[in-house]
């Protein structure tokens, strides 16, 4: 069925990397979930009315705020993908991670509610009237919200989507929501148990939790989260096909919104290179890499001694240093210069994100080790943690 809607509604281009396709697909995404979240909906509160269920009912309210996810949702896609302005220079990206936290706010909100509503039943029991209607309507809601939750997947994996990342978590919680209700309206049915409040309180629960996780998520992407592992390993992988450029550091990327990263870093190449056509491929690796990865590129070029003995023994001498103190540590833009009486050694000291070692002390020990080794050292250290 996702196949077959995508074929009808997306066309034969199917690029997620073209704002117009990355647009259709979460039209796609979704109108599909307002149709059918309306459609549950109708269907859960006219039997949750009729059989005077308050977990039935819950379950439809859930149902109908996931539909106003999905407008929601829309409207941020829409926004985001104005073109830049004046003002937004980088584009209008990021509202769709705005739009995805007001999303979040709402089923927590709604989770509140029927924990209210859910509590007040327990204190005031009523025995609903459960007809096998209303258990085949909770049974077909929850194949539909297990196809849902495959949908939504495939389309959020194909165009990177965290809204539709968060629909499809949410639809596989409605499926265990609505299950308990199934469950509870049997037990009534079958022995009169009435236990429809407690059910309502762990519906209330699944989306207070589905709410508050997928807040959590949207504020990381919001504050600057750490960049997908697998997107930097594609980085230095295609950057070995390029023979000058020796290694790479000070990877960071920045994130406007899905299809909106740039992406820098330091390119290390041979200072006896020419530096005209050192330039010249790094900037066709920028070119290469925003046609690859649809990113906006910046590299800086560091020039890098490679066939200096005394050069060589000093950074394997201060390697060498870093590594004794934590072998985690690891050292890149290294330069010396040498005066009449001193060698000075000049680099940056990476630091793991988890170090708990101050700055200050990691560079004091490296320098120290180095003057261990070479007493006549002079060390210049800026220590750094990684952006990625």
């Amino acid at each position: 069925m996702t196949n077959l809607l995508t074929r009808i509604f997306i066309g034969k281009n199917k690029d997620p990397r073209d704002p117009k396709v990355r647009g259709k697909y979460a039209a796609l995404g979704g109108i599909t979930g307002i149709i059918l979240n309306v459609l549950l909906f109708a269907g859960k509160l006219t039997m949750g009315l009729i059989a005077h269920s308050v977990a039935i009912i819950a379950d439809a309210f859930n149902n109908i705020s996931d539909a106003g996810s999905s407008v929601v949702a829309l409207i941020g896609f829409r926004l985001a993908n104005k073109p830049v302005d004046k003002e937004h220079p980088l584009g209008h990206g990021r509202l769709e991670y705005v739009t995805g936290f007001i999303v979040d706010m709402l089923i927590i909100l709604v989770g509140f509610e029927l924990l209210t509503s859910s509590a007040d039943k327990i204190m005031h029991p009523q025995t609903p009237t459960v007809g096998i209607a209303t258990l085949i309507i909770l049974g077909a809601a929850i194949l539909v919200k297990v196809w849902l939750f495959f949908f939504y997947g495939k389309i959020a994996k194909t165009i990177n989507s965290t809204p539709l990342k968060a629909a499809a978590f949410d639809s596989l919680t409605d499926c265990i929501a609505t299950t308990l209700v199934l469950v509870s309206s049997v037990v009534a049915r079958v022995w009169g148990w009435r236990i429809d409040g407690y059910a309502g309180i762990l519906v209330a629960v699944f989306i207070l939790f589905t709410g508050i996780k997928a807040a959590k998520e949207t504020i990381d992407l919001l504050l600057g989260s750490p960049p997908d592992p697998d997107f930097i390993k594609q980085i230095y992988a295609f950057t070995k096909d390029y023979p000058r450029i020796i290694g790479i550091h000070d990877v960071m990327v920045h994130d406007y919104g899905p299809g909106r990263q740039i992406v820098s870093f330091h390119a290390e190449v041979n200072s006896e290179e020419d530096i005209n056509i050192a330039h010249e491929e790094v900037d066709r690796m920028e070119r290469d890499m925003h046609e690859r990865f649809g990113c906006i590129v910046t590299i800086h070029l560091d020039p890098l001694v490679m066939n200096d003995p005394l050069v060589n023994e000093m950074h394997d001498a201060a390697v060498k240093a870093a590594k004794s103190v934590d072998e985690r540590f690891s050292i890149h833009d290294f330069r010396m210069t040498i005066g009449e009486t001193n060698v000075n050694v000049i680099f940056d000291l990476l630091l793991p994100t988890d170090c708990k070692m101050e700055a200050e002390e990691a560079e004091n020990r490296v320098a120290e080790k180095i003057q261990e080794y070479k007493p006549n050292c002079f060390c210049v250290i800026k220590v750094e943690r990684p952006f990625i």
